[in-house]
């Protein structure tokens, strides 16, 4: 009697466990990826036969929902900046912190080297101070001409020279399609050093205060990003800048912000699959969180955990992600028909979404393209293995059990 009960104790564990390998759902999602109305057509995956696929449908369908570029046909367009005075925003412009040298002929009492104040101004001695913030060093030596001679220190006009030694830090808030938007502090030098070579020289250039370096720093523009119109708020002006053609090279549009910017990038509200690929206003990389265990780990050393954060390049796809994974290939009696799981957000609505492929359909298919979504950042790939090992570990797990019956008969 025992031991017809131990059998059949067996027998449930096993078909149990048998049941459990089988009925797992499919993941939810409350966007309807599966129709292709999530963040990025690829999320959906299309059930037709290998001979029936269409091919290259995801572009097409992320175009659909696209709104109209603010700034127009881009061929009108491209490095154009909306202003009511282009000038204001090119070369290189002061800002709060920046150190200059200003040198008066023959003259030591306005000579020397004087940092932009933080209201903005260049307060030299017995002068009224002279506004500096978003002017090039020429209006500053213009205004400081004039302010010697109306305060009659000089009656001929003297030579002078206004140079940048060194650009401070210039702090500003980026909003809007970035991944990252908060405010940002970019270019200067950093920590506790001192960039004395620089600053003993005559003159200064940088290109660390850009604003394609504000927007890296932000994380970079989301593919839904409307490049067409990116918005520069500085001083109760809104300038717009058309920089599509930085992802091509055909313009490179830049200009150099100033402490007290704020930048806003539109959303054209859908995935545009050209913006997926390195710029100098990409994401740097993308952070993927990876987990590929044949079995549960017993702890963190055996799991690698701290380990498993990996860099990708911007514009990596899921399948490579899992080749970089070690999900695929193999002996493929027992390897094959993995499954891998990805788990992203989009970041327009902050609603999560999972994604469930099996590998060996992903690879072996020819319409592959139309749902091998591309990564974001912070995205993380879960790896499942193929139905021979779950097989063979629902057999170690009754071997285990079995003699633990055993034993507790002895």
């Amino acid at each position: 009697m025992a031991k017809s009960l131990k059998r059949n104790a067996i027998g449930v564990v096993g078909l149990t466990a048998f049941m459990n390998c089988t009925s797992i759902p499919k993941p939810d999602n409350v966007e309807p990826v599966a129709q292709g109305d999530g963040y990025q057509a690829q999320y959906r995956a299309p059930s037709v036969t290998r001979g029936q696929a269409s091919y290259l449908q995801s572009v097409g369908m992320n175009q659909q929902d696209c709104r109209a570029p603010i700034g127009g046909p881009r061929d009108a367009s491209v490095g154009k900046i909306t202003a009511t005075s282009e000038t204001a925003l090119l070369g290189e412009r002061l800002s709060r912190n920046d150190l200059v040298e200003v040198l008066v002929s023959n003259d030591e009492v306005f000579s020397g080297n004087f940092v932009v104040s933080r209201d903005g101004m260049l307060k030299l001695p017995y002068l009224p101070a002279i506004p500096a913030q978003g002017r090039s060093t020429t209006d500053v030596e213009r205004d400081l001409l004039a302010a010697l001679q109306h305060n009659e220190f000089y009656e001929t006009a003297p030579q002078i020279s206004v140079r940048v030694t060194d650009f401070a830090s210039a702090s500003v808030g980026v909003s809007g399609a970035v991944f990252e938007p908060h405010a940002v502090e970019i270019g200067g030098v950093s920590g506790d050093r001192l960039d004395t070579r620089r600053q003993a020289a005559m003159g200064s250039s940088t290109e660390g205060r850009n604003l394609a370096a504000a927007l890296r720093a932000a994380g970079g523009v989301r593919p839904d990003a409307d490049l067409s119109a990116v918005e520069l708020h500085r001083g109760g002006r809104i300038h717009r800048l058309d920089m599509r053609g930085i992802f091509d090279g055909s313009d490179a549009t830049d200009i150099m912000v100033l402490t007290g910017d704020s930048i806003v990038v539109p959303s054209r509200l859908c995935f545009q699959d050209d913006l997926m690929k390195p710029s100098p206003i990409s994401p740097p990389g993308i952070s993927l969180y990876l987990s590929n265990l044949t079995q549960p780990a017993t702890g963190n050393a055996p799991s690698a955990v701290g380990r498993e954060v990996r860099e990708v390049p911007y514009g990596t796809r899921y399948f490579q992600a899992v080749v970089d994974t070690n999900c695929v290939g193999g002996a493929k009696t027992t390897n094959a028909n993995r499954t891998a799981v990805l788990f992203s957000r989009n970041p327009m609505t902050d609603v999560s979404v999972v994604i469930e492929r099996n590998l060996e359909q992903l690879l072996r298919r020819a319409d592959r393209d139309d749902y091998d979504p591309f990564l974001l950042p912070g995205d993380a790939i879960a790896c499942y293995d193929s139905t021979v090992t779950n097989i063979a570990e629902v057999g170690r797990v009754l071997g285990i059990v079995g003699a633990g019956l055993l034993l507790s008969s002895n």
